[in-house]
């Protein structure tokens, strides 16, 4: 596979991991230092990550138009997203949807690329943004 190629697949996983609810896949490819939705570490970005999406429904992220721009180890993607959010809970019967764009930095770490940066840029938002919940108390 190419780095490009390796990077789209890493993507993939990010997003299929992050609809799976799989934290352990999401940390496994971070990097130890990883910046993410103002956050800083694997366990704080997964922390935001799941309080966000505990007490969320079903969510799928697609992604698209990938751009990949490699340098040595490091790289740079920009990455389409339309991310939908499905209600639970007091929000069941919402949604909330929300289109815009991932810039991700990425490293190489012997022969896995790791994401070293995220940032997203809604561009469109539809729904109520209260469907992003932690889950309820037991």
């Amino acid at each position: 596979m190419s780095p490009r190629d390796e990077i789209v697949d890493a993507l993939a996983r990010f997003a299929a991991a992050t609809d799976a609810r799989d934290w352990s896949a999401i940390r496994d490819l971070l990097t130890p230092d990883a910046v993410a939705y103002h956050r800083t570490g694997p366990d704080a970005i997964v922390a935001v990550m799941s309080e966000h999406l505990g007490g969320c429904g079903p969510t799928q992220h697609l992604l698209g138009n990938h751009r990949v721009s490699i340098d040595g180890d490091r790289a740079q993607s920009l990455s389409y997203a339309r991310v939908y959010h499905v209600g639970a809970g007091p929000m069941v019967g919402s949604f909330f949807e929300c289109m815009g764009e991932y810039d991700d930095a990425w490293v190489r770490a012997g022969c896995q690329w790791r994401l070293a940066g995220r940032t997203f840029e809604t561009r469109i938002r539809l729904g109520d943004f209260a469907v992003l919940r932690p889950a309820d108390p037991d």
